[in-house]
């Protein structure tokens, strides 16, 4: 393992449905670098996201870890699922072959997870949601992370899942206004069944948002999403 110090830099990686974002962080999670961002390849398999990657880290000078955010389950390096991604990306050694493409070595999680832990203040329980290609989830209490939550793939309303009717085909079938309705009774339903002390909306179609947010709920920037990668390193 890479000596914690404060020379030790990280290169944070988003891996989104629509675009792949990049930052180096010095060892208190501090951005070294302005993102970068590419579009996330058509169709997005593995090799070419990974040359997206690998594309974007060349532009961002050294680091000496990585830190990715996945949408979908993670386990041990491994992607689970990949519903906004391609079927190709089920059980693909994500944090292996990345390590040998960069030469660094890679931890890998859900990227509503990473985004949690760039956002939550860490006591009581706190649930981040993500609101872009997908619906991303992460749930915390005390700090902690419940793991696979994967809440945008359960029951909602209508006999569709949170993600079938809050997800960007949905925004784009039914429009901001309708959506923003769905977005409100969502969010009341989570906090009543969580019993949130609060909750907090990232992801890029967050700028949709048209109604006043009720109190213990705020947006959180998106980058987020790369600012929490540090903490994949904090053993």
């Amino acid at each position: 393992m890479i000596e914690q110090d404060r020379s030790t830099r990280t290169l944070a990686v988003d891996i989104g449905g629509s675009g792949i974002k990049v930052m180096v962080l010095d060892a208190e999670g501090i951005p070294q670098t302005e993102r970068s961002r590419l579009e996330t390849p058509q169709p997005p398999k593995p090799e070419p996201v990974l040359e997206a990657i690998a594309s974007l880290a060349g532009g961002q000078g050294e680091f000496d870890r990585v830190s990715v955010g996945f949408p979908g389950v993670v386990c041990h390096g491994i992607t689970k699922t990949a519903a906004n991604l391609d079927p190709s990306w089920i059980d693909f050694d994500l944090a292996t072959t990345l390590k040998d493409r960069l030469g660094k070595p890679v931890r890998v999680a859900n990227d509503a997870d990473i985004q949690g832990l760039g956002a939550i203040a860490g006591t009581g329980v706190e649930l981040v949601v993500t609101l872009g290609t997908g619906f991303g989830s992460a749930l915390f209490v005390d700090g902690m992370l419940v793991p696979n939550l994967e809440l945008g793939h359960h029951p909602f309303r209508k006999g569709e899942t949170y993600e079938q009717q809050l997800g960007r085909l949905a925004l784009d079938t039914v429009g901001a206004k309708r959506w923003n309705r769905r977005l409100e009774k969502a969010i009341i339903c989570l906090q009543n069944l969580f019993s949130l002390d609060h909750l907090y909306i990232g992801g890029g179609n967050n700028k949709k948002i048209m109604f006043e947010l009720p109190p213990k709920v705020k947006i959180v920037p998106n980058v987020s999403g790369l600012l929490g990668g540090i903490a994949l390193w904090r053993d």
